[in-house]
């Protein structure tokens, strides 16, 4: 058995189990005719290497797998982690799928075709990560595109988010107080410190960030419906990959399909249906209407000018 296959081997395995319980016969059968173990030309898979995944599963996806149900020797999951797990688990398998593909195949590039675009800020990731664990003050210089300034900044990091491919650190900013976001493609010359901050947030992120899109919900503003109708055409892409977790299909007709959402209507959500064009129209609230009638009537007039 190949070392540097065990990662394929787990997401395979919680692959199958997640649809169904299987005995070892099925599972073996499972992975021997997957396309992963024919690529990796692997005709074997033994009960003993399988007793040794499923106790690496569970410590490294906190999955509870076990065979004794209703003495069939299926094996099945029996507990899942929390959802705030179970989402980090769900990102992992699509690393370790992604990865594995392209470390098997190193003609991949013939293949595979990546986004262009290359993310930045990254390297900061695990530093910040160590502090917000450690309760550890932290220091950068950070960048903001609106006014062009380079601000020394001493904040307490509390949480790491991402949007739209993007990270971003949440943390409270010393010099006054506040919950703010910042950019890791924005930040420099990042410090973490020996000087731990004792106070005690009582920040619940999962619930801040439920109603929220994008990371711009960091002041107390009140979720709201917001209703869109959606042609056809773009409204089953919106169906096969929703906006939003608050997303909810409400009503269709042969040429339009209408979502509705529970959430801020911040300026990232704004964009995103901006970036639709006359494919997607607000219906609801009003406040957001207008706010996107006005930001097209602004678009048309720069034109104009020219």
């Amino acid at each position: 058995m190949k070392k540097d296959f065990y990662l394929t081997r787990y997401a395979l395995i919680i692959k199958k189990l997640e649809s169904a319980p299987a005995t070892y016969a099925q599972l073996e059968d499972y992975l021997l005719n997957s396309f992963e173990f024919q690529d990796a030309d692997i005709k074997s898979y033994s009960i003993r290497t399988l007793q040794r995944d499923i106790r690496e599963i569970s410590n490294l996806f906190n999955l509870s797998i076990h065979n004794k149900k209703k003495g069939d020797n299926r094996y099945y999951i029996e507990s899942r982690p929390t959802m705030e797990v179970d989402e980090y688990n769900q990102k992992l398998l699509e690393s370790f799928q992604v990865s594995n593909a392209l470390n098997v195949h190193p003609d991949f590039s013939g293949y595979i075709f990546f986004e262009s675009r290359k993310p930045t800020g990254v390297d900061h990731f695990y530093d910040l990560f160590f502090a917000i664990r450690n309760k550890r003050v932290v220091t950068f210089e950070h960048y903001n595109f609106k006014n062009k300034l380079m601000t020394s900044r001493k904040v307490h990091p509390l949480a790491l988010k991402e949007s739209k491919g993007r990270w971003y650190l949440i943390a409270i900013d010393t010099n006054d107080q506040l919950l703010k976001s910042f950019g890791l493609d924005r930040i420099n010359y990042l410090d973490v410190s020996k000087t731990k901050f004792r106070e005690k947030y009582r920040y619940n992120f999962r619930e801040h960030f439920k109603n929220a899109f994008g990371v711009m919900n960091l002041t107390e503003q009140k979720p709201q419906k917001i209703t869109l109708k959606c042609s056809r055409h773009q409204g089953e892409y919106i169906k096969s990959f929703p906006l939003h977790q608050s997303q909810n299909e409400i009503k269709e007709t042969p040429e339009d399909i209408y979502f509705e959402f529970f959430l801020h209507p911040t300026y990232d959500f704004m964009q995103e249906i901006l970036s639709y064009g006359k494919e997607v129209k607000v219906l609801e609230p009003k406040s957001l209407v207008d706010e996107i009638r006005n930001h097209l009537k602004e678009s048309l007039n720069s034109y104009l000018e020219d």
